[in-house]
């Protein structure tokens, strides 16, 4: 008998019903609606390159800034600045001023698209910096999609 995504019978699995879980007492179509407004919005920032470059910088600082409630302001200094990562910090923390004063300043799409590209690169690179070996496999990876063409 055939289950799940295979399965010809369909029924709605609970997710519009009015059962425990209520959102802010919405019924069905004021839920849909929401939905509808919510998803519109993300739409309308994300063609605005700027407005998403600024979002996205504003995001990574909050991400950043939410580690010191679980290991406090000083150890997460302690630990950010490093000597394993030190550079990657001051690379990764420049760049999301330099995005945020120049998607602000100069309002250029191209730019704000290549400096939230360069940001993610850099978060990855700061992010790897905790993994054991984690930027040593990010080089061999690269290292080795180069050698192969």
């Amino acid at each position: 008998m055939p289950f799940g995504f295979f399965s010809s019978e369909f029924s709605d699995q609970g997710t519009m019903d009015d059962g425990n879980w209520q959102f802010f007492g919405l019924n069905k179509t004021q839920r849909l609606y929401a939905f509808c407004g919510a998803y519109s919005t993300l739409l309308l920032i994300s063609m605005n390159m700027t407005g998403f470059a600024i979002l996205y910088t504003i995001g990574n600082v909050i991400s950043m800034l939410s580690l010191t409630f679980i290991i406090g302001l000083k150890k997460q200094f302690k630990t950010m600045f490093a000597p394993v990562r030190f550079w990657a910090t001051v690379v990764y923390l420049g760049l999301l001023v330099a995005t945020l004063v120049l998607s602000l300043t100069v309002k250029s799409w191209v730019l704000s698209l290549v400096l939230v590209l360069v940001q993610f690169c850099a978060l990855v690179w700061y992010s790897a910096s905790y993994i054991p070996y984690g930027r040593e496999m990010i080089r061999r990876f690269f290292g080795s999609c180069i050698t192969s063409i």
